[in-house]
């Protein structure tokens, strides 16, 4: 509910600055509950050359923000598997996020904002499957890990405003990001592991 208040607040569109591409780069998808701070927190991760924001894992073509409850709110990751691997971003995912959350994530509520991770590859399923399957016997977290493992749906990237949107609203991304309780919540998780991986 604050995401919307801010939304309604705020419709810039200023143009961010793609980053230098890596000669050899992968792809990645992941949602974690607002896709703004899914990219802030990707975009913080050693070997990240681009994170973009977008909308997939539904059934409509071409959705917009508007559509709630349509698609899943997720980031496209473009990075450099010479620097960092797909297996050690699905171990920063699972400590950026309450993966024991079916309802959506901290103060954003209902599928929009549902954990899952995306396999682009049958390898990225495999690695993302067995890193959950370690998760869920490690007894770390106190519930059951919820998170599914999807192959990756159809994309389409999210509005310009939503684009780092961090960046061009730090005041306004600041306040929201504390008011949802993400960062506390992740910390009383994980404890000293929390943003395990992110700058």
């Amino acid at each position: 509910m604050l995401k919307r208040i801010l939304f309604a607040a705020t419709l810039c569109a200023a143009v961010s600055t793609p980053a230098i591409a890596a000669e050899e780069t992968e792809t990645a998808i992941f949602a974690g509950g607002c896709f703004w701070c899914v990219e802030k927190d990707f975009e913080h991760v050693n070997g990240v050359v681009d994170a973009v924001s977008g909308y997939t894992g539904g059934m409509m073509p071409n959705p917009t923000y508007r559509d709630h409850g349509q698609h899943i709110e997720a980031v496209k990751i473009t990075y450099d598997p010479a620097k960092v691997s797909y297996a050690q971003f699905v171990e920063i995912f699972w400590r950026s996020v309450d993966p024991t959350d079916a309802g959506g994530q901290f103060c954003d509520r209902g599928n929009s904002y549902s954990t899952v991770i995306f396999a682009v590859t049958p390898e990225q399923k495999e690695i993302a499957e067995m890193s959950k399957a370690k998760l869920e016997v490690s007894g770390i977290l106190p519930d059951p890990v919820v998170t599914p493992i999807r192959d990756a749906t159809p994309w389409t990237d999210a509005e310009g405003y939503h684009q780092d949107y961090y960046k061009k609203n730090p005041v306004r991304y600041k306040l929201y990001r504390y008011g949802c309780g993400r960062d506390a919540r992740i910390e009383e998780l994980w404890g000293d592991d929390a943003h395990k991986g992110i700058s």
